[in-house]
């Protein structure tokens, strides 16, 4: 019934940028607390990036800090991941999550809803 749909994915070198787009449908979406996972072959889905409700709080986790970052544009209910500075260790299917809680988590287990993910390869 609710829908969030990735895009942007795409194979690049390293060093390259891509910005990663997810639309939301619904109106719970336009204000939820969002973030993005990612899951490469053979690992666990890694927190990425999170974004508050309103967009001016944001939580990233170490591996991707100064490289990456996350806003939203609530008008539209879509929330992007800007990836820049991108590294062969980055390659991983990359998901969309939401969860209605004000509270940002960078735990899956908090996040109700998630996308079909996108893939992102950065080579060497």
């Amino acid at each position: 019934q609710v829908q969030l749909v990735e895009s942007g994915g795409g194979l690049v070198q390293a060093g390259d940028s891509l910005r990663l787009s997810c639309a939301a449908s619904g109106r719970t979406f336009s204000s939820s607390v969002r973030a993005w996972f990612r899951q490469a072959p053979g690992k666990e889905r890694e927190f990425v990036a999170t974004i508050s409700g309103g967009g001016g709080d944001t939580y990233y986790a170490d591996s991707v800090k100064g490289r990456f970052t996350i806003s939203r544009d609530n008008a539209k209910n879509t929330v992007y991941l800007q990836m820049d500075g991108l590294k062969p260790e980055d390659t991983a299917v990359y998901y969309c999550a939401a969860r209605s809680s004000r509270v940002m988590m960078a735990l899956s287990s908090a996040y109700d809803y998630w996308g079909q993910g996108t893939q992102v390869t950065v080579s060497s």
